[in-house]
C-alpha cells in the first residue's frame, strides 16, 4: 500500500508519525507525508517520502515565525492562536490535498486525530483512513474533563454537568476550523458531521497512550486501541557529552519543542536543583543563547537537544511541562516527573500524572525556585511515584507500541478493501 499522513506540522506530531511509517515501509508499504514547505525536512529526516501542499499561502519559512510567535504565549492566548493556526492549515489540506494525494497515487491516509480535514478528505476521495492519536485523545465520555482544562476526573452528577459546559466551550472555540471542514465537505458533496467524533475513523482509532495512562472508560468504539508510545529507532543521531554525567541522581528537563521561549521556567529548573544533590540535563531546542545558559544558576549540563530516550534511561526525574511525547517517554523507563503545565492539554496529561500518582504539579503561575525544588525532594524521597513510574513502565511494554499500531492499520485496511470489494460484486 501506499500511505499518505495528515498531520499537525509540529514535531510532536511528526516524531510518532515517523515511527509509526518507517515501521510499515519496513513491511514493504510506502509512507508519504502531506504538509507545508517548511515540514519536508523534517519528514525526510524521519525516512518519509514527501508531498508539498500550501505554496500559496504556507511557503517556505512561515512555520517559523508562526512556531516563534506561539513560543512566547501561554494559557488561552497560545490556545487560541493555535485555533487560528489550525483554521489555515484545514483550509490549505482541504484545498490542496486531494490533488496532490491523486497525482502521488496514495491509496490511504493516516490522520491524527487532531486535524479533522484528514477524514473529510478521505472520504470525498473513497479512501480508507486510519485516526492516529498523537496527542491526548479526544474522544468525548460524561465523566472525562475536556483534553484542554485541568480538571480532575470524576463520576459524581456536578463533574458530568462542568464537563458537558466545558465541551460545549470548546465546541465554540474550534468553530473556525469546524466551519472550514463544514464548508467543503457540503462542496463535495458529503453529509455534515454532527459531532467532533464525526470525523474519527470507523475503521481504526489508534492511541500512543497506555490504557493505564487514562481516566476509566465506558464509551470507546469497538475499533479504539491502546497501543502505547509509537517509537521506532530514528535515523538521526544525537550527540551528547557523556563525559559531563557524575553519578548524582540525574534530573532531566525538558519543554519540548513548542514552549522553549520560556526562559524563566528554565531559569527556575536550574535554580531549583543547584540546592540539591543532583545534576540537571536540560535541552533547549536551540532556544537559550549562550549568554543565557551563562546565567542558568548551578552547573548543569545544558545541550540544544538531547537523545532523550537514552538520557532518560539514566534519570531520576524529569521536570516537564507535560507534554505527551515527554511525558510516556519518562513513563516508559519507569521516571516520574514533575510537571509545570503551560498551555494545551498539558495542564490534563498533568492531572493524569497526579492520578496515576506518578508525579507532582507545579502551576505556573507564582513558580518559584522554592517551590519546585520542594516538589522535586518529594519525587525523589517518597518511594510511590518511582513505584507508580515503574508500575505505568510495565504497562507501556506490554501495550504493544509500533508494532501493534502497524498490525491494526494492515488489519484496517484489509478490511476495508475486502468490504468494497464484495459490495460490487
Amino acid at each position: 500500500m501506499h500511505f499518505g499522513i495528515v498531520s499537525p506540522p509540529v514535531p510532536g506530531h511528526i516524531h510518532p508519525f515517523g515511527a509509526l511509517g518507517r515501521e510499515l515501509i519496513a513491511r514493504g508499504h510506502r509512507v508519504t507525508f502531506i504538509q507545508m514547505a517548511d515540514v519536508e525536512a523534517q519528514a525526510r529526516a524521519e525516512g518519509l517520502e514527501f508531498a508539498r501542499i500550501g505554496d500559496s499561502d504556507h511557503p517556505a519559512g512561515s512555520l517559523p515565525v508562526s512556531l516563534r510567535q506561539l513560543g512566547r504565549l501561554k494559557g488561552f492566548a497560545a490556545l487560541r492562536f493555535t485555533i487560528q493556526a489550525v483554521r489555515k492549515t484545514t483550509e490549505m489540506i482541504c484545498r490542496d490535498a486531494p490533488d496532490v494525494i491523486r497525482a502521488a497515487g496514495i491509496e490511504a491516509l493516516l490522520v491524527d486525530q487532531t486535524e479533522p480535514a484528514g477524514g473529510s478528505v478521505a472520504e470525498h476521495l473513497g479512501l480508507p483512513f486510519v485516526t492516529i492519536c498523537n496527542a491526548l485523545l479526544l474522544n468525548r465520555e460524561p465523566s472525562v474533563p475536556p483534553a484542554f482544562s485541568d480538571w480532575a476526573w470524576g463520576e459524581q452528577s456536578w463533574k458530568k454537568v462542568r464537563n458537558s459546559l466545558g465541551y460545549a466551550v470548546s465546541d465554540r472555540m474550534l468553530s473556525p476550523v469546524t466551519k472550514i471542514v463544514a464548508k467543503y465537505r457540503l462542496e463535495w458533496g458529503l453529509s455534515p458531521h454532527v459531532d467532533a467524533e464525526d470525523s474519527f475513523s470507523p475503521l481504526a482509532q489508534i492511541s500512543q497512550q497506555p490504557a493505564a495512562f487514562d481516566y476509566p472508560r465506558h464509551k470507546l468504539p469497538s475499533m479504539f486501541h491502546y497501543v502505547g508510545p509509537l517509537r521506532r529507532s530514528s535515523p538521526q543521531e544525537i550527540p551528547f557529552p557523556w563525559n559531563k554525567l557524575d553519578g548524582r541522581p540525574l534530573i532531566y528537563a525538558s519543554l519540548g519543542t513548542l514552549q522553549q521561549s520560556k526562559k524563566e521556567i528554565f531559569q527556575r529548573f536550574a535554580e531549583a536543583c543547584s540546592g540539591l544533590d543532583v545534576q540537571l540535563v536540560l535541552t533547549h531546542n536551540r532556544s537559550l543563547d549562550e549568554r543565557s545558559v551563562a546565567a542558568l544558576a548551578g552547573d548543569p549540563v545544558v545541550v540544544d537537544y538531547a537523545p532523550q530516550q537514552a538520557v532518560l534511561s539514566r534519570a531520576a526525574v524529569t521536570l516537564t511541562h507535560a507534554g505527551l511525547n515527554t511525558v510516556l517517554d519518562s513513563l516508559s523507563h519507569g521516571v516520574p516527573m514533575v510537571a509545570v503545565p503551560i498551555t494545551y492539554e498539558q495542564p490534563a496529561i498533568a492531572q493524569r500524572l497526579r492520578w496515576t500518582g506518578a508525579g507532582r504539579i507545579v502551576p505556573l503561575q507564582g513558580l518559584s525556585a522554592s517551590k519546585l525544588r520542594g516538589h522535586i525532594q518529594a519525587v525523589l524521597s517518597e518511594k510511590s511515584y518511582a513505584a507508580n513510574a515503574k508500575r505505568l513502565a510495565a504497562s507501556i511494554a506490554d501495550s504493544g507500541g509500533v508494532t501493534k499500531a502497524a498490525d491494526i492499520v494492515e488489519s484496517a485496511i484489509v478490511s476495508f478493501l475486502a468490504t468494497r470489494t464484495k459490495s460490487r460484486l
